[in-house]
């Protein structure tokens, strides 16, 4: 579902999205907090199971913790071993994408959406994040909208990601700035 044109109403002060899509979050919003809010961490196919019964895209390993706070469930899409930690906001008014084996730690952002703040409405804006395979977003970063976090790539704890992050390399900083490269020690 692509909300861009259903934001005509917010040109003219309205709200930003229609009313059949701020009803399906208010209910996912209660689902959520009656089903799978209060769940212990192991519990994450039951978790996957709510999410998608609301349209996330989610792989059978797929890890979502209980307390991670998701704006809107068909726009999310995890791949196998990919990680929401606790706590974790993922306001997804646009895509999200996380690769297989991304993790985001716990109480990192994923914000699609800004506002264009030369405009007089301050309309509201969106762009999808995707996050690759084998990417770490570590504790409290941010990751903005528009943002592509390359295969690999790590964001430091409370770094802020404005723009794409290159692949296998390390980041850090507000903006984030690219410190190392990420080398992967063999296993054994």
């Amino acid at each position: 579902m692509i909300l861009d044109a259903e934001q005509a109403g917010s040109r003219a002060g309205g709200p930003s999205f229609a009313l059949r899509v701020r009803l399906w979050r208010a209910a996912f919003a209660v689902c959520w907090l009656l089903l799978a809010a209060w769940t212990p961490p192991p519990l994450h196919r039951w978790r996957r199971l709510v999410l998608t019964a609301f349209g996330a895209r989610l792989a059978p390993g797929a890890m979502v913790y209980g307390s991670a706070k998701i704006w809107y469930p068909p726009f999310l899409v995890m791949g196998e071993g990919a990680t929401l930690g606790p706590r974790v906001r993922c306001y997804n008014q646009a895509p999200v994408v996380i690769g297989a084996g991304a993790i985001v730690s716990q109480d990192a952002t994923l914000c699609a959406g800004t506002h264009d703040y030369t405009d007089p409405a301050f309309q509201l804006v969106t762009r999808p994040i995707t996050i690759e395979a084998r990417c770490w977003i570590a504790a409290e970063a941010f990751v903005g909208p528009g943002v592509r976090v390359g295969e690999g790539a790590v964001l430091g704890a409370r770094g802020v990601a404005t723009h794409d992050l290159a692949p296998d390399t390390v980041h850090a900083g507000n903006p984030a700035r690219a410190i190392k490269r990420r080398h992967m020690r063999e296993r054994g």
